[in-house]
């Protein structure tokens, strides 16, 4: 029986070998991912995150994994669970990171450790509806990373700029994308 070759928890041989599919079958490579929110009260609201359609089938084989969403007080909540701004800033942080790891494991750069913190500045006069000057989301956004390699600086740059190329979340977010937002006539059943 072969051992599989693992690199920073990656199994690399299974990695290379889903390339070589999607190469053959691009159609598997299509995938759409979905979540649910409802309203509870005040600026708290839940989201879920239950099934996907992935690899040419739905799979709905997790458990839920919920989501709370509220805002601090100063901004009229009551601290339930993570602002939204704020998963924006934690979803940008594990998409960056995932990337970081996968890529590295893909070139044999073997990871002892990765930290990395994120800022977004943002203004409520855009939020607010008080000024059409300011933005509405995030004016800048500033991520950190350090990484526990034996690699080069240059190396470990290379492996940022990497991060930053593959990473489905930090393009979503710095790229024009197509969202669209509809009423939905009738009641969502969650």
């Amino acid at each position: 029986m072969k051992q599989e070759k693992k690199i920073n928890g990656i199994n690399v041989d299974q990695l290379f070998s889903t390339i070589e599919l999607i190469k053959e079958k691009p159609e598997i490579a299509q995938f759409k991912f979905c979540a649910t929110n409802r309203w509870i009260d005040g600026t708290h609201n839940r989201a879920t995150i239950k099934s996907f359609y992935g690899a040419c089938q739905d799979d709905d084989t997790r458990d839920p994994i919920v989501f709370e969403i509220d805002e601090p007080p100063v901004l009229c909540g009551n601290n339930l669970g993570a602002n939204p701004v704020e998963y924006l800033l934690v979803a940008l942080s594990g998409c960056l990171t995932t990337s970081l790891i996968a890529h590295s494991a893909a070139l044999g750069v073997q990871i002892k450790g990765v930290k990395s913190r994120f800022e977004g500045d943002l203004d409520l006069r855009g939020f607010l509806g008080m000024s059409e000057e300011v933005p509405v989301g995030y004016k800048a956004i500033r991520v950190f990373f350090s990484i526990d390699a034996d690699a080069s600086e240059s190396k470990k740059k290379e492996l940022l700029l990497m991060a930053q190329k593959y990473s489905p979340v930090y393009n979503s977010i710095t790229k024009p994308i197509t969202v669209t937002v509809e009423l939905d006539s009738n009641w969502i059943d969650m």
